[in-house]
């Protein structure tokens, strides 16, 4: 994965098969944490979702989000390696958890631009909804503030989150506090919605 400052990105991977990767409360703060620990240092979260078996990341690059770390004797982006790690010890305590062998993930993680800051944010906030609207498309819950595992309640203020960059992200989005509940949870454009992926 490459990353250009100043960019909006759409982040995500699932289960190898589509099969489950988080099995348990515990699994998916751990994920968490690890996200805070090693992402978070080289760009803005914007928002997040980690479902039964895939998760998502909207964020915002910087001037970190562009080094480079030497692994062995290859030059990696930082972020792209942060992920690498991520996925692979995650992957390990799964496997020792499950007694299971393999890849649980699928060989790529997705990053698929979606917009330098300064232009319109229309696909920006399709992205943004779309990550919330997860388990809450999926009946995984009836509202979407009874998911434990997104952003949705800390914009909405039922929890007080410090993953995601809220301040910066309202300003991004244009975010109206008196109706972003409502909308969150309005029909999205398919048209919007095709950009938010990488092309197959």
């Amino acid at each position: 994965m490459n990353f250009e400052i100043n960019r909006i990105y759409h982040i995500y991977n699932r289960g190898n098969n589509r099969q489950k990767i988080f099995f348990s409360r515990e699994n998916y703060l751990h994920f968490l944490r690890r996200i805070r620990d090693k992402i978070k240092p080289h760009c803005e979260i914007l928002a997040y979702c980690l479902m039964p078996n895939h998760f998502h990341l909207m964020i915002l690059t910087n001037e970190n989000s562009v080094k480079k770390s030497l692994v062995g004797k290859d030059e990696r982006n930082v972020i792209s390696e942060a992920i690498r790690l991520i996925l692979s010890s995650y992957t390990q305590s799964i496997n020792k958890q499950e007694g299971r062998t393999g890849s649980l993930f699928t060989q790529n993680t997705n990053a698929k631009e979606l917009a330098a800051i300064e232009i319109d944010f229309e696909i920006t906030q399709t992205c943004f909804n779309y990550i919330h609207q997860n388990p809450y498309v999926a009946s995984l819950v009836n509202k979407m503030e009874d998911w434990e595992f997104s952003s949705f309640k800390d914009y909405i203020g039922l929890r007080n989150g410090t993953l995601c960059n809220q301040k910066l992200t309202k300003g991004i989005l244009n975010i109206n506090e008196e109706t972003f509940y409502e909308k969150s949870y309005e029909v999205l454009n398919k048209d919007k919605l095709a950009n938010i992926w990488l092309s197959r």
